[in-house]
């Protein structure tokens, strides 16, 4: 079984890791992820690049990764307010990548709707060879049912490319909560743009007191916006879902529930959300110990998630060819 993973990111050529999250995550998970932390630290970005092409190339499961970036944060006049250091590349950087291992990585653009040329910026990047786009609306502090956003939504409709909106948690940028919801996806799919809804709507702490329940497999102490998505998934043609960063403990307690949904699972696509850390032998799903020692002892990043997932969702399950749906690749 091969398959695209939907959700990939590519961080900022300017890269030092140098936040606390940078600095834990290198020190824990680096080499989890098929990169040298000491690598890292002195050729960060390059590295970084490379590992990703290398372990994607090495992959038994996954044949090619959909890489994206993220736009800056801009205020309504499209000033640029804020680059994050770590997470904002741009879209010409995906392109450049992408050409550089054209056998590993499917370039998806990321355009802030702020921007004063965004519908020209579109066609520029669809002319690159973008196949997709991607929002993370609460890290730019965007409403996306703002009506002035239309015109991009038509162009996207127009051009045929699917949109990729985050919703749920987020952990590893300054964000938004309000922009989190499943409310964001409203006017795109109303415009009749193809949405991706990221990460299920999993993963907020709604438990501050009784913490536990955020870990809790019990179904009664899901998100509310998993649920919500799972109803919008029936009603709306144009909405599809995919499961990057669902090995997260706060989104994994959901993966036995969301295996048993099976009419949902023809609008389910395959996602790592790379590099986003995720465990294995700790963790909230419902795997053996056995099973997870096994598992975790899988050197490629991509296969030892995908290894995960398909004890939820076998090799024949659609969740692994839905991407045909979307993708001319």
């Amino acid at each position: 079984m091969k398959t695209i993973d939907i959700h990939s990111h590519l961080l900022s050529p300017k890269v030092q890791f140098n936040r606390l999250y940078d600095r834990i995550t290198t020190s824990f998970f680096g080499r989890s992820l098929g990169v040298d932390p000491k690598l890292l630290r002195v050729r960060p970005y390059e590295t970084y690049v490379d590992a990703m092409a290398s372990s994607i190339r090495d992959s038994t499961y996954v044949d090619k990764a959909c890489l994206f970036g993220v736009d800056v944060r801009l205020d309504k006049n499209g000033k640029e307010i804020d680059r994050d250091p770590t997470v904002c590349a741009l879209s010409d950087d995906v392109v450049a990548v992408a050409n550089r291992y054209p056998n590993q990585f499917i370039p998806f653009f990321s355009i802030n709707p702020r921007r004063g040329d965004a519908l020209e910026e579109i066609e520029r990047q669809i002319e690159n060879g973008c196949k997709g786009a991607k929002f993370l609306q609460n890290y730019w502090g965007v409403d996306l049912n703002d009506e002035s956003f239309i015109p991009y939504y038509e162009k996207l409709e127009q051009l045929g490319i699917p949109l990729i909106i985050h919703v749920g948690s987020e952990y590893s940028i300054d964000s938004f909560t309000e922009y989190e919801s499943t409310d964001m996806l409203r006017l795109p799919l109303e415009t009749g743009v193809t949405v991706i809804a990221a990460h299920m709507g999993l993963g907020r702490i709604n438990y501050k007191l009784k913490f536990w329940r955020n870990l809790s497999k019990n179904p009664d102490y899901f998100d509310q916006d998993y649920y919500q998505l799972l109803e919008m998934l029936e009603q709306h043609p144009n909405l599809y879902a995919d499961i990057s960063a669902i090995l997260a403990p706060m989104r994994a307690r959901a993966l036995r529930h969301l295996s048993e949904q099976t009419q949902a699972h023809e609008k389910i696509l395959f996602g790592t959300d790379y590099p986003v850390p995720f465990t294995i032998g700790m963790n909230s799903y419902d795997l053996p110990k056995q099973q997870r020692k096994d598992i975790g002892k899988i050197a490629n990043p991509f296969d030892r998630y995908t290894a995960a997932i398909l004890e939820y969702f076998p090799s024949d399950s659609p969740i692994y060819r839905n991407y045909n749906k979307l993708l001319a690749v």
